[in-house]
């Protein structure tokens, strides 16, 4: 397949995951909701060796926006073979992500396909739950997905919450936002609280001004969303959280997906969910 033929909705949903890897080394830069259906996604975030410990202790303070699906050692690029999540030996979490950001001192350096000329061995690297992994449980009792109809990303928005701090990593909770017909919200909540690896419940449910945020159709991250009549903004914790922390804690270096742009994971979300 030419890597600029982007597959349709349907093509998209029954991919597996290695084949839509290997069309993000090929260097396919496209958002990841409603790819590889039934297959976790994951946000990642790589940092020095020397903050992974302070990196860990932030995930543990803050599960809601940061549940950890697996590590990779300093220097892996994929987890060992036998890893359920990323241990297909022909993976490379430097290309197979569609998007990454480079930060360089808390600032945005750039944004590319491949980062093997900015990896260094002492890189340790989190693959923390996705929300788009319970995308397609919702899709599957009816519920929409208003940015997966529009072909857009999903809305993402920094919120007034701060997280917990760990040694020299804190910042503010970022939050992903799907409207949800009203009729719909409580099996929205049902189905995502059986998903805690990857988000679980929502946070908040309403009022955006509750979470700080002024103005939903200008989010920090992803695109504007699309608000049907009858549709209540629901707010789940966001993935995207780490970047929010590096842009205030300023490591000298931290490489991460693009907010929307997620890694496809080999494990199925049936894995992560709960009874």
């Amino acid at each position: 397949m030419d890597v600029q033929t982007v597959p349709d909705r349907t093509e998209r949903a029954a991919m597996a995951p290695a084949e839509a890897r290997a069309l993000y080394a090929q260097g396919l830069q496209v958002p990841t909701t409603g790819w590889c259906a039934r297959y976790a996604q994951a946000n990642i975030i790589s940092v020095p060796q020397a903050l992974a410990f302070d990196m860990l202790l932030f995930a543990t303070r803050n599960p809601k926006p940061c549940p950890i699906l697996e590590v990779l050692e300093a220097g892996q690029v994929r987890a060992p073979e036998g890893s359920a999540v990323y241990g297909d030996p022909a993976a490379d979490i430097r290309v197979d992500v569609p998007r990454y950001r480079v930060w360089k001192n808390g600032e945005l350096a750039e944004e590319v396909s491949d980062v093997r000329e900015h990896w260094r061995d002492d890189l340790v690297t989190f693959l923390i739950g996705c929300s788009f992994t319970f995308e397609h449980p919702m899709l599957e009792v009816g519920i929409p997905m208003r940015h997966q109809d529009a072909g857009t990303n999903v809305s993402m928005y920094r919120t007034s919450t701060r997280c917990l701090p760990a040694g020299g990593l804190g910042g503010p909770l970022v939050v992903s936002m799907r409207p949800i017909p009203a009729a719909q919200v409580a099996d929205a909540v049902r189905i995502t609280s059986r998903y805690p690896a990857v988000h679980g419940a929502p946070v908040h449910v309403g009022d955006p001004s509750a979470l700080g945020i002024d103005d939903l159709y200008s989010p920090d991250y992803g695109e504007p969303p699309t608000i049907e009549h009858g549709d209540v903004p629901v707010f789940w914790a966001c993935g995207v959280t780490p970047q929010a922390m590096v842009l205030e804690s300023r490591p000298e270096i931290a490489i991460t997906h693009a907010p929307g742009y997620m890694l496809v994971t080999d494990i199925k979300d049936t894995m992560y969910a709960v009874p």
